[in-house]
């Protein structure tokens, strides 16, 4: 029987998940798909060449099921294979955690104490990890931190200029979207390591977004720092804000510790300038000025950011678009690199419209990339190695 590696990618609302065959020393996708667990719960996948397996509704309560239908359809529809292990994205790691681990029942609680640090996305990491441990208690599972590839990171680059104690403490910079980045970074390698070596920014632009400036497939800085609502505007988080304005809130206008942490996280970033949507598509499509205007602050904070990055780089060769926004929007690619321009950013508007591998014009001193991330596949080679499957 052929032995198959599951990935699960949690988010807010669903989980992602990529099902990987074991038959080859390259790790072969044989479905990748997404289990919706919002108020229409469903179950959808696709083959590896695009070919649909499954696209149906889940019941009501699929928030606490959903996992065991997934067990249970990949047990149906793809039978012939058994799953020997089950890796996951876990958002934050902590100073502990810098590489990928097996989950035992002491880790998942030492995870869950790191939950103050991610306070809404470290439950969603840990719920299906639980709950895949309940399912199948034998099967192993790994793993694979967001905040691990950052760990190269100079600590005058990840200290706050805070009373050292609380450095101590573990109050500093972490970075986040570190699945995505490890895959580009690899990806960037595989395509030439003249070019892996350039001085480089990966605009990981999605629901939600952050830059990192890497050199020689290693993290110099990035925007996200002590927690995953800093830098840059998202979907429905502020980005980086003056703490000025978090005390005001609080000792002025007497907003509960609570009531704040869900204004920032769930109520800001696109959705609190338009008042209209956090979906970029959306607001791409939409006249109202409230619209415009945030998807105009979300690329010149974007830009912003690009710029300080590049400081701490010493230039900037080669800047890489990714995830959802950076890999479908080229209104926002354009707008971004316009306002670079006197970094030597040069965008070619045809192949920029066109969402070419390569979007810069000949002239252009930094070489701009549309590159897709795979967060999943990263997840099921450290799982591989982990479980030494």
């Amino acid at each position: 029987m052929r032995q198959a590696i599951l990935a699960l990618n949690a988010g807010s609302s669903s989980i992602k998940f990529g099902l990987y065959d074991l038959a080859s020393a390259e790790l072969q996708l044989v479905s990748r798909g997404k289990l919706d667990l919002s108020d229409a719960p469903r179950l959808s996948a696709k083959a590896a060449d695009g070919t649909v397996q499954c696209d149906r509704p889940l019941a009501a309560d699929a928030r606490d099921t959903g996992i065991g239908d997934l067990l249970r359809w990949i047990e149906s529809e793809l039978a012939g294979r058994k799953l020997i292990a089950a890796g996951h994205r876990i958002v934050h790691g902590g100073r502990e955690f810098v590489e990928p681990v097996r989950l035992t029942p002491v880790v998942i609680e030492a995870l869950d104490r790191l939950t103050p640090l991610a306070p809404l996305h470290q439950p969603r990491s840990l719920a299906p990890i639980r709950t895949l441990a309940a399912l199948r208690p034998d099967l192993p599972q790994v793993g694979c931190f967001d905040t691990a590839f950052h760990q190269t990171i100079d600590p005058i680059v990840s200290r706050f200029a805070l009373p050292r104690r609380y450095d101590a403490d573990g109050i500093r910079r972490y970075g986040f979207h570190g699945l995505s980045y490890e895959y580009i970074a690899g990806r960037l390698k595989a395509i030439s390591p003249a070019l892996a070596a350039k001085r480089t920014i990966v605009a990981h632009l999605g629901n939600g977004a952050s830059l990192c400036a890497m050199r020689d497939g290693r993290s110099f800085d990035t925007t996200m720092g002590f927690s995953a609502l800093d830098g840059l505007v998202m979907g429905t988080r502020c980005g980086a804000i003056d703490p000025g304005v978090l005390l005001y809130f609080v000792l002025e206008r007497g907003i509960a510790g609570e009531a704040l942490q869900h204004m920032l996280y769930e109520e800001s970033g696109l959705l609190g300038i338009s008042g209209i949507s956090g979906d970029m598509r959306t607001l791409e499509a939409s006249d109202d000025p409230h619209a415009r205007e945030a998807v105009e602050l979300f690329a010149f904070r974007a830009a912003r950011e690009a710029a300080a990055l590049a400081n701490t780089l010493g230039g900037l060769e080669c800047l890489v678009f990714t995830a959802g926004i950076g890999e479908r929007s080229a209104p926002v690619r354009k707008a971004i690199c316009e306002r670079l321009d006197w970094l030597g950013v040069a965008i070619d508007e045809p192949s920029n419209a066109a969402h070419a591998e390569i979007i810069s014009r000949p002239d252009s001193k930094v070489e701009i990339r549309v590159v897709p991330t795979d967060e999943e596949s990263i997840i099921a080679r450290h799982t591989r190695m982990q479980g030494n499957a």
